[in-house]
Order: C-alpha cells, then sequence, then structure tokens
C-alpha cells in the first residue's frame, strides 16, 4: 500500500492579487495561516484555483516555495505542475521538488489532449521525473480530456502515482477505478457537491474551492464521515450545498475570489481573460455566504 498524502479537505488556494495584479505576498501568507488555523488539512497550491495558468513561470515556482516557508511542515504543500506540454510539466516538478513540495498535482493535457496511451506515457514520464508522490487530476470539463478507468489502472503501478483528484462527476466511474486500483491509487473529490458520495466509495477526502471561504466546515465533512458520523456529514454537506453552487455559479475561481473579498480579505481580481462577476451573480453569492453564516 502506498503512504497518503492527505486525508480530508485539501484546499485548492485562491492566489489574492494587488490592484495591479501583481501576487499579494503578504496576503497569501495570510491565508494560509487562516486555512491551517481553521483545520485545512493540506495546502494545494498554483492549481486551477491559485490562477497557475496566467502566472510566469517565476511566479509560479515562487508561489510554491512561498507556500512552502510560510507552512513550514504543519501540513503538506501540493504543488500545481500540470501541463500540456509534458517536457514543460517536467521542469515544473523538478522546481516544485527544489522548492520542498510534498507533492505533484497533473493534470490532464489540456487543448492538445491525447489518447489514453498518451496519458499513460504523459503520466509515467512525469512520474519518473521526481521521488515525489503525484496526484494526477481528472477534470475533463476544462480539458476535454477523461482519464478512463482501465487507464488509471495501469497508471497505479508506477510507485509513485498516488492518487487522483476525481473531477469527472461520474461517480459509476469513480466506483470502477476504485474497482480496478483499490489501495494503490487513494481518490480525492474534485468537486465539492461530491465529498461524502466519494468518501462512500473509499475516498481519502477533497482538494476543494468552498474550502477557501469555509475550511472548517469542509474539514469537519470529512472528519465525520471518518468518525463514523455519515448522517451528520451529509447533513454537513447538503447545508452547504447552496453556497457551493454559488461558488461556482460563473468560471471558478472567479466568484469564489468574491467570496474571499466579501469576507473582508482584499484577494483583488482575477487576471484576464478572467473577469469580474456580474451583479446578479454577486447578489447570489453574497445572499448564500450571509446564509452560511460566513459574513
Amino acid at each position: 500500500m502506498k503512504k497518503t498524502i492527505f486525508t480530508g479537505a485539501g484546499v485548492a488556494i485562491v492566489t489574492p492579487m494587488n490592484p495591479d495584479l501583481s501576487i499579494n505576498w503578504e496576503l497569501l501568507g495570510t491565508l494560509i495561516d487562516d486555512q491551517i488555523a481553521h483545520g485545512t488539512d493540506a495546502i494545494v497550491i498554483a492549481g486551477t484555483t491559485g490562477e497557475a495558468s496566467t502566472m510566469t513561470d517565476e511566479e509560479h515556482v515562487q508561489s510554491i516555495r512561498f507556500a512552502v516557508e510560510r507552512t513550514a511542515g504543519r501540513v503538506p504543500v501540493v504543488a500545481g505542475a500540470g501541463s500540456n506540454h509534458t517536457d514543460y510539466a517536467l521542469w515544473l516538478s523538478r522546481e516544485a521538488k527544489q522548492a520542498g513540495a510534498d507533492a505533484l498535482l497533473h493534470v490532464t493535457p489540456y487543448y492538445n489532449k491525447t489518447s489514453q496511451a498518451g496519458l499513460v506515457r504523459h503520466f509515467m514520464t512525469l512520474a519518473d521525473a521526481t521521488d515525489l508522490p503525484v496526484i494526477l487530476y481528472n477534470v475533463p470539463s476544462r480539458t476535454g480530456v477523461n482519464i478512463q478507468p482501465k487507464t488509471y489502472q495501469e497508471l497505479c503501478k508506477h510507485p509513485n502515482i498516488t492518487a487522483t483528484k476525481e473531477a469527472s462527476g461520474n461517480l459509476s466511474q469513480i466506483a470502477m477505478i476504485r474497482s480496478l486500483c483499490g489501495d494503490e491509487l487513494d481518490i480525492y473529490s474534485g468537486n465539492d457537491d461530491q465529498i461524502v458520495p466519494i468518501l462512500s466509495l473509499g475516498g481519502k477526502g477533497v482538494i476543494s474551492v468552498l474550502s477557501n471561504v469555509a475550511p472548517r466546515q469542509t474539514h469537519d465533512i470529512c472528519q465525520l464521515y471518518f468518525d463514523g458520523k455519515v448522517r451528520e456529514s451529509a447533513d454537513l454537506q447538503i447545508k452547504l450545498l447552496p453556497l457551493i453552487n454559488a461558488l461556482f455559479c460563473d468560471v471558478n475561481p472567479i466568484p469564489v475570489k468574491e467570496a474571499v473579498c466579501m469576507m473582508g480579505w482584499d484577494a483583488g481580481m482575477c487576471r484576464l481573460p478572467l473577469v469580474e462577476l456580474d451583479p446578479e451573480h454577486k447578489e447570489l453569492l453574497s445572499r448564500e455566504m450571509r446564509a452560511a453564516g460566513l459574513i
């Protein structure tokens, strides 16, 4: 059995920006500290929610190094290092290792895409690059590529491929992955509205957008389940569902950054091509944040 990177809720943390859209490092440190203080089980830096796709190479590596230094071993740091260019992902993986990351998050190739055979070659090549554990990231709605269960069965043979962030939304597929891979592949929910269902299939937790604004509650959904309090876990998941839906009323991370701002942290705007949340959705988000007792 491979070593589990973390159990519970890992936050896919936002990257706060200054008015000139440079990274607000001081606030990022504050957010990391607040997450850990409220029970977050891992910091996932430079992912989709962190706007890694619009970071320069220097910013990307610096954000990983910053998170490692600020976290100071309190919880694991998972570094987004994925790309649709295998050689570039190799470079990022090595830089993340040098920066002190505890694990890597590798998304499926997007735009150019690839076949299932290509996915195996791509991920195996990346897993060979360092000794860090690798979390695969399957999010077909963004990439146009789905990792098939049989492909997972092949990939989990690699000793460094230890987990997947499953955001396909397909619970039948996730059940098949669990059946084929067993304890050789940990499964994290990539969707906040499917935490409990995926835990029921043997999942280890969630890599969460919701945790940016509700870290304790997201952690508690997982912990209650692990403690055998399944009904309480499910009830909390359902209670938070309207907020979860509001956090995805526009393209992530537009709403969650707005939500962080509503809580009194000036996380700033997203970088283009992402734009400000429209007034109607802003009101919806504000209403659900108030209903959840967060503002």
